[in-house]
């Protein structure tokens, strides 16, 4: 008999903000594919799951390049989709664990969809995580969105003048992957006077995480990948 593949979400840092089910589904697993870039030490996401299950996995080690040409990406996905799917046939339960949750923003999507082409009879389960945003929320203290308030999430890579008019239409804004354009961003909310109502948040559910609301404070730094930005128009005072 066939494997099942397991897509897991192990949360943005905290083992303890490690799901039940995810738990569970992470026992039931012989291996575990770990996503690694080049020049990554350890994935924080095998980092995360091993806190949380105490039990030896076989690794299967993927590796996606930092890279956007997709063409370069999908020989990496379809390399990764023959793998797993050759532990698949052997009988062996594979899971694929990544940071927050398995369909916002992960890798584990792009291979899913690979998977199922290369192998199409295959059983998959995918399990939510606890995204960072709602973390860092949670962490804050504070509501990010009430009554009917709108909410969006937008990745900071991209075009800043369509997130400007993203800020202009919502309530909240939450930008990912800030580390790389946080200048450019942070130019952008003080030219909309903005910069008062942003939250820096840095490293979510890790020992050394840190948020801070003087974000004009981090022009120039260098800032870590795993981080990000909360906007509430409403302020974040009560």
């Amino acid at each position: 008999m066939a494997g099942v593949f397991y897509g897991i979400g192990v949360g943005p840092g905290d083992p303890e903000l490690v799901t039940l089910k995810a738990v569970k589904a992470l026992e039931k697993c012989d291996i575990l594919c770990v996503p690694k870039t080049a020049g990554e030490k350890e994935s924080l996401a095998l980092s995360i799951a091993r806190q949380a299950v105490r039990k030896d996995f076989r690794l299967l080690e993927l590796l996606f390049p930092m890279t956007r040409d997709r063409e370069v990406l999908r020989v990496h996905w379809r390399e990764a989709a023959r793998r797993v799917a050759a532990q698949l046939k052997t009988g062996k339960n594979v899971a694929f664990v990544t940071i927050g949750d398995p369909t916002f923003y992960s890798t584990y999507t792009y291979l899913l969809q690979e998977l199922k082409e290369v192998y199409p009879e295959v059983q998959t389960v995918t399990v939510p995580g606890v995204p960072a945003f709602l973390a860092c929320s949670a962490w804050a203290e504070f509501p990010l969105s009430e009554g009917e308030e709108k909410v969006a999430v937008i990745p900071a890579v991209g075009d800043l003048q369509e997130a400007g008019e993203v800020l202009d239409r919502f309530e909240t804004v939450v930008f990912m992957k800030v580390s790389r354009r946080f200048n450019d961003l942070l130019d952008l909310l003080q030219g909309k006077g903005l910069a008062g109502k942003a939250i820096f948040f840095c490293r979510a559910g890790y020992p050394d995480g840190w948020f801070t609301s003087s974000v004009e404070e981090l022009r120039d730094r260098e800032l870590p990948y795993m981080s990000l930005l909360i906007v509430k128009k409403k302020g974040w005072e009560r």
